[in-house]
């Protein structure tokens, strides 16, 4: 046997274990849902064309991939009113309930990538409330829980505090024991981008890189947990 029968005969073979060891009931075809969300005041700005830019990488790695833009931009989202728990948090009935939430709880997406601005080297208060009013999905069981989430954040300056907001929105989402994706070289930990072209996000070739490859790897990450997958059901991919 050459060396190419032999790997040959090795890939399928591991392609079968793969779609044998898949969970029960998974489907070929199974739709696999990714959402993105953009965390900025402003509506159809950096933030949201960024997030886009991730999803359309995404939606390029397979057929099964299907994508949505949730964009924050103009919405009335309030902080958490505190509570110890979901249950003790009073019903505030503001945008997010009537628009963002029946998005992620019906049903939960397979995938998230959650974009937001720079603000001091912060996320914005968009993004801060939007996270406090996720923890509706942490009970009475962590709906979030296992699903992949990508993090991309947009500054005013190459090292405007984009890694730091990442790290911020990531430590949010660990709470709901969700799957920390990062991207490939040169977006290890998310996808960073820099406003540097008069709000024309996609002059910043290196930051629409990785934008992409966080929509990749989402995407990759996605496939694995919630469907068979094999390494060739990637179709486009970045070099």
């Amino acid at each position: 046997m050459d060396r190419r029968e032999f790997m040959s005969k090795t890939l399928a073979a591991g392609a079968a274990v793969g779609l044998a060891s898949a969970p029960a009931g998974a489907a070929r075809d199974k739709a696999v849902r990714i959402v993105g969300v953009s965390c900025s005041p402003r509506k159809g700005k950096t933030t949201a064309t960024s997030v886009k830019v991730a999803l359309d990488a995404a939606k390029s790695v397979n057929p099964r991939i299907e994508t949505e833009l949730l964009d924050l931009g103009g919405l009335e989202i309030s902080g958490t009113p505190g509570g110890t728990t979901s249950a003790d948090l009073p019903q505030i009935w503001d945008d997010f309930d009537v628009v963002v939430l029946p998005k992620l709880r019906d049903p939960v997406p397979d995938g998230l990538i959650i974009g937001s601005p720079c603000y001091f080297r912060s996320m914005s208060a968009l993004c801060k409330a939007f996270l406090e009013r996720i923890a509706v999905l942490r009970e009475p069981k962590l709906l979030l829980a296992d699903r992949p989430v990508g993090v991309l954040a947009v500054g005013a300056y190459r090292n405007g505090g984009q890694e730091l907001v990442i790290e911020q929105i990531q430590a949010a989402m660990l709470c709901h024991e969700a799957l920390i994706v990062g991207g490939k070289p040169k977006a290890h930990q998310g996808a960073t981008l820099w406003n540097a072209y008069n709000d024309d996000i996609t002059k910043d070739d290196f930051g629409v890189a990785t934008a992409k490859q966080l929509g990749i790897r989402v995407a990759e990450a996605a496939l694995r947990l919630y469907g068979p997958y094999v390494k060739s059901d990637i179709q486009t991919g970045l070099k």
